[in-house]
């Protein structure tokens, strides 16, 4: 059996198990390891159902790290918006390893995929804060705007960072 097609097995009992069957079947499938990645974010674009979206992320989150780079290029690439917040999702999920390919997304020249990743990293929250501010002081344009208003977004805690960001900068 490929991996594909054990991936597929597994996603189909996400459709119709029970909560317990489903966090089971999410486990199985992060046991797979790195060789599931791409069968799984596959299946996550072509599911249409949203809680099996959200248990296939839940089971790219527990692989973690080596999962980002093929979610981040399948955000980017990813024609389906639904499909983009669980990858979204699951980045913000992996947490601080995803934050620095986050950020450089912020420089991207689409749109959407600025947004998303601002998503992401306003999942993350806290951890994400000071890389953010960093790359206030590297960055300029749209990536440098986007970092700012990602801040912004995160609540009480980018928004204070933010105006201690720019009071430090008028100081100097």
């Amino acid at each position: 059996m490929t991996m594909e097609e054990t991936v597929a097995g597994l996603v189909a009992g996400l459709r119709k198990g029970t909560l317990d069957s489903r966090r089971a079947i999410v486990h199985q499938l992060a046991d797979l390891g790195e060789e599931a990645i791409t069968p799984l974010i596959d299946a996550m674009e072509r599911e249409e159902d949203a809680d099996v979206r959200w248990y296939i992320g839940g089971a790219l989150v527990r692989i973690g790290r080596p999962a980002i780079g093929p979610l981040i290029e399948a955000l980017v690439t990813s024609n389906d918006d639904d499909a983009r917040r669980y990858l979204a999702a699951a980045l913000g999920g992996i947490g601080e390893p995803a934050i620095g390919p986050l950020i450089d997304l912020l420089g991207s020249n689409r749109e959407d995929v600025r947004g998303f990743a601002a998503l992401a990293l306003c999942r993350i929250g806290e951890p994400a804060v000071d890389p953010l501010l960093k790359s206030l002081d590297r960055t300029s344009g749209v990536q440098h705007t986007c970092a700012a208003l990602t801040l912004w977004k995160m609540g009480e805690l980018g928004p204070e960072a933010l105006q201690g960001y720019f009071e430090r900068k008028e100081e100097k």
